[in-house]
């Protein structure tokens, strides 16, 4: 009795006029409330370490001269006029910056722009041996009065070979040639597409370097340039700057540039 009562008051409820009745939506596939946007695919963004290259290769910038000095480096000792003398290499780039151009660190820029341009022909990573040496890791590499006045220490020389092209370094110079072929500013001028042989006996390599007006390249065999940064079986190549475009003057090593012109750490 009690559960019919109850099932009578159950279904009183739903015939309670005030109880909300529900009813079927119906929506054709073509009607929209909302305007859809199109669909646009994003460009999946690079990691940090991504951006700047050259094709795959990471674009090599001023970072990659930075001073290849260590202060874990053991000690070398040599005799000088009868004397040892003891050297020390730096503290490398925690301990100092690159030189300073205007103000800022940073190294001669045609430096930067042949070894990416070299990359892109060659499509293959060029390595940097030795770019930026302050002097007292130049001293450790060399202390030679000869190596005193290397322009690695002004930031307007760089030394490297490119993986692939080991052993085929002239095939890197007819690349750093045709660089001058295709520059826009100087493609119509002999001064840089037109490279000389330096036939003096006076550098420290056998093979006569090629120059123009605003390079000078050295090879230098296996047996040849070796030291602390060049510690590697491959003939390699070297890169002076002789002439600065953008100030119109000649690149020359002084004491001032190489050793007040960068910063201490």
């Amino acid at each position: 009795m009690m559960f019919a009562s109850f099932l009578l008051s159950f279904l009183g409820f739903f015939n309670d006029p005030s109880y909300p009745n529900g009813e079927y939506i119906f929506r054709q596939s073509t009607d929209r409330q909302f305007p859809i946007p199109e669909q646009v695919a994003l460009q999946t963004k690079s990691y940090p370490w991504e951006e700047g290259k050259v094709g795959r290769l990471p674009k090599i910038t001023k970072e990659f001269f930075r001073c290849k000095g260590s202060s874990l480096n053991p000690s070398r000792t040599e005799v000088v006029n009868g004397e040892n003398v003891t050297y020390y290499d730096c503290g490398g780039a925690d301990k100092h910056s690159l030189p300073l151009f205007d103000g800022k660190e940073n190294v001669y820029p045609v430096l930067v722009d042949l070894l990416n341009y070299i990359q892109s022909v060659t499509k293959k990573r060029v390595i940097i041996t030795s770019g930026h040496r302050c002097p007292d890791h130049n001293n450790y590499l060399d202390a030679s009065t000869a190596a005193q006045m290397t322009k690695h220490t002004i930031g307007a020389e760089v030394s490297f070979y490119v993986l692939g092209f080991e052993d085929k370094p002239e095939s890197i110079v007819k690349i750093i040639q045709a660089y001058y072929g295709q520059d826009p500013l100087v493609k119509n001028d002999k001064k840089y597409t037109e490279f000389k042989r330096y036939e003096k006996t006076d550098t420290d390599v056998i093979t006569p370097p090629w120059m123009n007006h605003e390079i000078f390249v050295k090879l230098y065999r296996k047996k040849e340039g070796r030291n602390h940064d060049n510690r590697h079986p491959y003939p390699y190549l070297s890169i002076q700057v002789r002439f600065d475009r953008k100030k119109n003057e000649r690149v020359v090593y002084s004491w001032d540039k190489a050793y007040n012109n960068f910063l201490r750490y």
